[in-house]
């Protein structure tokens, strides 16, 4: 059984993108490399991994946007770090730095997986729940929608709460088991993605009223709703009758929402399974070296990294 760093490419670089100040000798931010290798070096130190897997954004999911037409139509960019107030926020700068980050990683012994017309969300599910199901996980992001992933084989390191996530920790914090999850925020909605939710309830109002999402029993759309209409009947509450009115948007959002294998197509899993298969990862220290002072980047202990990887990899021989 092996242990695998899954990583959030796109969520774990916006995050160090936003607030890290570091600058290269060629007058470029590259706070968002800097942090993120740093971040990636610490989290293979610490959960000792036998394999490394960085997912990327693959353009958005088409299925999704045809779905739902206003699927993410609120999201933005995020905004460059605010430490500099005389460079102004730039996409070209993001992309210098989304490539520049990638080309780096392509010198370690990680695999990283781009899909196109594919969000990284559904890449990780499939991930999760198929390819490496046996195996033990942790995965990298603050995104709440890998909650519904979480069980005695995978985790998540939050960088937001800078701690690991478990299914008593989701329990703790919204009254939600990770099982249902999913249901619970296909009823509550995501303004992130612009998910509209059922108005009048949250996550404290399911937990509340429905006891079966704090089950790690599964809690079906059809129970949930056969149970909204019993209760409705015995109490007609406002937020019961949405819920009742509001059905088709909650099976809507289900499909945008499940990190499964429906919005991914046959040609799509055939690429992740071949990135997964491919045991071809370079390790070249020079390489790294050489594109990082062609780029005037002096902020990386090159060393720290790949020492790193290499006691990984003689602590799996050993095992």
């Amino acid at each position: 059984m092996d242990r695998v760093l899954i990583v959030d490419g796109l969520n774990l670089f916006a995050r160090h993108y936003a607030a890290h100040p570091a600058m290269g000798a060629n007058g470029e931010q590259v706070g968002g490399i800097v942090g993120f290798y740093y971040s990636l070096i610490e989290k293979v130190e610490r959960f000792k991994p036998h394999t490394t897997i960085v997912v990327w954004e693959g353009g958005g999911s088409k299925r999704k946007r045809d779905l739902y037409k206003d699927y993410k139509k609120k999201s933005r960019p995020q905004r460059l770090n605010r430490y500099y107030d005389d460079i102004p926020d730039t996409m070209q700068n993001r992309n210098f730095q989304l490539r520049l980050l990638i080309k780096l990683l392509r010198h370690l012994p990680i695999k990283q997986i781009y899909v196109e017309d594919c969000e990284a969300d559904d890449v990780i599910g499939y991930l999760c729940n198929y390819r490496l199901k046996d195996d033990i996980k942790l995965i990298i992001s603050s995104d709440h929608d890998y909650y519904q992933l979480i069980n005695k084989k995978t985790r998540i390191w939050s960088p937001t709460l800078k701690s690991l996530v478990d299914s008593n920790k989701v329990v703790a914090r919204f009254g939600i088991h990770p099982e249902n999850f999913c249901l619970a925020k296909c009823v509550v909605g995501d303004p992130s993605d612009n998910i509209k939710g059922i108005k009048g309830v949250g996550y404290k109002t399911l937990s509340k009223n429905f006891k079966m999402f704090l089950n790690e029993q599964i809690y079906t759309i059809e129970t949930f709703l056969n149970d909204a209409s019993i209760m409705y009947h015995k109490k007609p509450l406002k937020s019961l009758k949405n819920i009742l009115d509001g059905s088709e948007v909650i099976k809507k959002n289900w499909r945008l929402v499940l990190l499964d294998m429906q919005n991914l197509s046959y040609v799509q899993i055939e690429k992740i399974n071949s990135i997964i298969e491919n045991d071809d990862m370079k390790s070249d220290k020079m390489g790294m070296m050489k594109v990082l002072l062609k780029n005037g980047i002096q902020n990386l202990n090159v060393e720290k990294g790949f020492l790193t990887f290499k006691i990984n990899k003689l602590n799996k021989g050993n095992q």
